[in-house]
């Protein structure tokens, strides 16, 4: 069972839809038990940091998504809550990456949107994508480039694209998003 974290972040229709297409079957939860049996987690999120933070705080969720062993995959605001720190709303978040979390100085314009390169790639989640993959960004903050970093894109500065630390893997772009060298990361992820 493939079990999508449910929170007040969006974008999970369009992750489930993803999953589906792809011929698995998931479900979209807040449940602590189906969490913990899940063979796989998704943790997306389109949001602001700190109402998401506290959101989990409120369910619990926070604890149990530090202590899950199975792979999970954090995607856009997913991969920032498993960072240690965002400076939205300075919040404090699940500590499972190093990174702390910036705002993009708008020097260009913020948010970020759009297709970008991402090079760098060290990860079994790029397994049969071109090492200069185009993916689909839209977000205003960004995780610092540290030893986790998995993968880096380029905009006004380098940043991490991708993450990756034990069986916690995340993409600050929305491979459900990303035409077919996304449904080929979600792939190499639900296979891992």
């Amino acid at each position: 069972m493939i079990a999508i974290v449910k929170y007040n972040a969006g974008n999970i229709t369009s992750v489930k839809n993803a999953i589906e297409r792809l011929g698995y079957s998931c479900i979209v939860t807040d449940e602590k038990t189906l969490l913990q049996q899940a063979e796989k987690v998704i943790f997306p999120g389109v949001g602001e940091a700190s109402s998401a933070m506290q959101y989990l705080k409120e369910k619990g969720l926070d604890e149990v998504i530090k202590n899950l062993t199975q792979p999970v995959l954090g995607i856009c605001l997913g991969q920032q809550l498993l960072c240690q720190f965002s400076e939205e709303g300075n919040t404090v978040c699940l500590g499972i990456f190093e990174a702390t979390v910036k705002k993009f100085e708008p020097k260009l314009k913020v948010p970020h949107m759009g297709w970008n390169n991402i090079f760098g790639l060290d990860s079994v989640l790029y397994k049969g994508i071109s090492k200069e993959g185009n993916f689909y960004f839209v977000h205003s903050y960004y995780a610092e480039i540290g030893k986790e970093t998995s993968a880096i894109c380029k905009y006004i500065l380098p940043f991490s694209a991708s993450m990756q630390k034990d069986n916690f893997y995340a993409t600050q772009f929305h491979p459900e998003k990303s035409s077919s060298v996304g449904e080929q990361l979600l792939l190499n992820f639900l296979k891992l």
